[in-house]
């Protein structure tokens, strides 16, 4: 029998990273790491701690069919620890909550509450947690910012009189000191392995984990047929460009090209790189091209970026976000590599963040957007603009013959882009 558990809350900011970690270092030697949505930064911090790549399940780019696929594929471990998104229900309207994806894989939730300033008020949260969707798998809780032994076993006590059926586990201590020189959920690589050690033994200090793995037991059910389309593998090569700069590629994505293509060769921009003239198609995902500390890596990488433009000239290329911005001419005064003749801009105000969608040869694809840039100029001939279906939407994507990029994150096994 596997185990396995999603973590989640009533909000962002309050926890859920901060369990997460400990679980996954206390499991480390047997555990997979997920993360719900399309996050690109969690799953890193997962596998920095656990050693092992962590698999976003998303409801709005995956149906529930390809979300039980994808996490039955990749639980070859003992444990899995699924870290939520936002609040336990938010993203249920695009079927991609926490509770949505609890459901859908049948995995026990426990919920991390922030009992705070508060003792009686934490069971009626949590029980109308437990009452809005009767469907939900909430089966467990663990109370964090507990100021003493007595506060936690007050709290405990209304819990267990308002909810027996549900278990709480054990509480983390108000004010940790090992996390008061850290940006713990926040910044999980300023942490080296030492103080991961102390934060974990914090954590999980007064957590009962017999009493949390007592409700982890689950039996995983693959579905009976690759829910996916199914493609016959090229005799191409591909090539993804993942370093510091290019670094927001799900890990079912890598999985994904390495079964479409002969061959997959992974090229460090910031090394500078060449692309291989055996490549046919070049990949360019999300990552950061306009801060300082990128831009100076690019400005760096005159091989790499003289080898893309000769590449693009007659073969494929892919770009997400960063990407993107890297294919246009300049961001702000920052000349990218002028593949595209695209200007963009930089502001302080965040230009989109949520799901959407793009059209693409006249069909819809679904992927995620978070990006602070937006497009300035671009010509109206060669270069055809996707507009993706939010209100207000705009600068999408642009192709121009062989060469596509795109403000849109993707799922690529579903998506059939390539």
């Amino acid at each position: 029998m596997k185990k396995a558990l999603l973590i989640s809350a009533i909000a962002s900011n309050q926890g859920k990273t901060l369990l997460s970690m400990a679980l996954l270092h206390h499991y480390k030697k047997s555990v997979r790491p997920y993360k719900c949505g399309p996050d690109f930064i969690d799953p890193q911090f997962h596998e920095k701690i656990a050693q092992t790549p962590s698999v976003n399940l998303d409801g709005y780019m995956m149906n529930e069919d390809q979300v039980k696929w994808v996490y039955a594929h990749y639980f070859d471990k003992d444990v899995a620890v699924i870290e939520g998104v936002m609040g336990y229900y938010d993203g249920m309207d695009k079927e991609s909550s926490a509770y949505d994806i609890a459901k859908t894989i049948q995995v026990p939730s426990v919920l991390i509450l922030d009992a705070g300033g508060s003792y009686i008020t934490i069971s009626a949260i949590l029980k109308g947690m437990c009452e809005f969707r009767l469907d939900n798998t909430i089966q467990a809780v663990v109370l964090n910012k507990v100021s003493s032994q007595m506060h936690y076993e007050l709290v405990k006590k209304h819990i267990e009189k308002e909810l027996p059926d549900i278990k709480v586990c054990g509480w983390i201590q108000k004010g940790l000191k090992t996390l008061s020189s850290t940006h713990l959920g926040l910044n999980l690589k300023e942490l080296d392995d030492g103080l991961i050690e102390e934060v974990t033994q914090d954590v999980l200090e007064h957590i009962d984990l017999e009493v949390l793995e007592s409700v982890m037991d689950v039996s995983v059910r693959s579905v009976s047929e690759y829910p996916f389309v199914k493609q016959e593998k090229q005799e191409k090569n591909c090539v993804l460009v993942k370093d510091k700069n290019f670094s927001f590629v799900y890990y079912d994505n890598l999985k994904y090209l390495e079964e479409r293509y002969k061959k997959v060769i992974i090229i460090d921009s910031t090394k500078n790189e060449p692309i291989p003239e055996e490549a046919d198609l070049v990949i360019l995902p999300g990552g950061y091209v306009e801060t300082s500390e990128s831009y100076a890596r690019v400005k760096d990488s005159s091989v790499f970026r003289e080898s893309l433009i000769t590449h693009a000239k007659e073969k494929e290329v892919y770009a997400e976000c960063a990407g993107l911005i890297y294919l246009g001419e300049s961001c702000d005064e920052k000349k990218m590599s002028g593949i595209l003749p695209i200007k963009f801009k930089l502001t302080n105000k965040r230009e989109r963040l949520g799901y959407y969608k793009c059209e693409l040869q006249k069909r819809e694809i679904r992927g995620h957007a978070f990006h602070y840039s937006h497009i300035i100029s671009a010509p109206e001939t060669d270069v055809k603009l996707y507009k993706l279906s939010k209100k207000n939407a705009k600068d999408g994507g642009y192709k121009q013959n062989k060469v596509f990029g795109t403000y849109l994150h993707t799922m690529w096994r579903t998506e059939e882009l390539f």
